[in-house]
């Protein structure tokens, strides 16, 4: 049963946008309580994904809640533009490829010799070149990924079209989470939120995309600063390019984050940073969000393991399933 849910902008001001955000009348949804962790992805026939309790479950409007991959131990999921899924595992610190046959392909689980932090968050653009997170929360005694000078590295990684794998970013930002391609390829988005930490970044952060996949690392733009609110997490993309954020927080995590200025929910800014909507959700923490149902049409938000809807006016702008019929 779907519970709808009033909400108010709160304290946040947005810009009015030139086009509609949310399709007119548009309440957001309660679709489950629990389950939905992180990471959700859309596929036409499966349903939306999303890893939850280290498992990745299948959630359809017309057939609910089922088991896709049990004991997965995955956070990140999208689709590649073949319709494979990519998957992060930071409980086995490796990214995986899940074919159409249902052979799993480890993709990536070290980087020089050294086994990866936590992978977290990917995304990938329209010839197949992926990009991933790489940061570590909680306990940092077995890390193990470094520069050359010894120090704790939480980058950015490339896995490239011949399959080599590249640091992108190294210590541009402080903890990469999300991490986007934008829908025109100019881009590559990256969450900086380090939640743990007094005084930590909070911050998206756009970085200009090199032909051959890498980065123009002094192309550094700020996007948004959330201060000592929650920063951004996981995020998608409109067809008219505005960024769909989740960030923010409801109850003060103190030292480290507070409610206000921002809290919880998914921010909406235009690829050049402008704040244009806040849509709130109740639910500590909000996770991350992508578009689907068959017009692309529905924003879904994992939020503290429930899952939101919100129907939107303009589609999302995908690899997969790109465009639709």
């Amino acid at each position: 049963m779907c519970v709808v849910v009033l909400w108010v902008s709160g304290c946040v001001t947005p810009t009015l946008p030139e086009a509609p955000i949310w399709d007119s009348e548009a309440m957001p949804q309660q679709l489950l309580k629990k389950g939905a962790g992180e990471g959700p992805a859309w596929d036409p026939k499966l349903g939306l994904l999303f890893s939850g309790n280290q498992h990745i479950h299948r959630w359809q409007p017309d057939h609910g809640l089922q088991l896709f991959r049990e004991k997965a131990g995955t956070n990140g999921l999208t689709f590649d533009n073949q319709g494979r899924l990519l998957a992060c595992e930071p409980a086995q610190r490796q990214v995986t490829r899940l074919e159409l046959d249902g052979r799993l392909t480890v993709l990536s689980s070290h980087y020089k010799g050294s086994i990866y932090n936590t992978p977290n968050d990917i995304t990938t653009d329209s010839l197949g070149r992926i990009y991933f997170s790489d940061p570590r929360y909680g306990n940092r005694s077995d890390m193990e990924m470094k520069d050359d000078d010894g120090s704790i590295v939480e980058g950015v990684y490339c896995i490239h079209l011949d399959g080599s794998i590249e640091r992108v970013i190294t210590h541009e930002v402080d903890r990469p989470n999300g991490v986007l391609v934008s829908g025109d390829g100019r881009y590559l988005f990256v969450a900086d939120n380090n939640n743990n930490t007094v005084d930590g970044a909070h911050k998206l952060w756009r970085f200009r995309r090199k032909t051959n996949g890498s980065l123009h690392l002094n192309s550094r733009k700020l996007i948004f600063d959330w201060g000592t609110s929650r920063g951004p997490d996981g995020m998608v993309q409109d067809k008219l390019g505005r960024i769909y954020v989740a960030a923010g927080l409801n109850t003060d995590n103190e030292p480290y984050e507070t409610r206000l200025p921002y809290p919880a929910g998914i921010f909406v800014f235009s690829e050049q940073g402008m704040l244009l909507d806040h849509l709130p959700i109740p639910n500590d923490e909000v996770t991350n969000c992508t578009f689907g149902s068959r017009d692309l049409k529905t924003l879904y938000v994992t939020a503290g393991g429930s899952l939101w809807s919100m129907r939107t006016h303009v589609p999302g702008d995908l690899i997969w399933p790109g465009e639709q019929p």
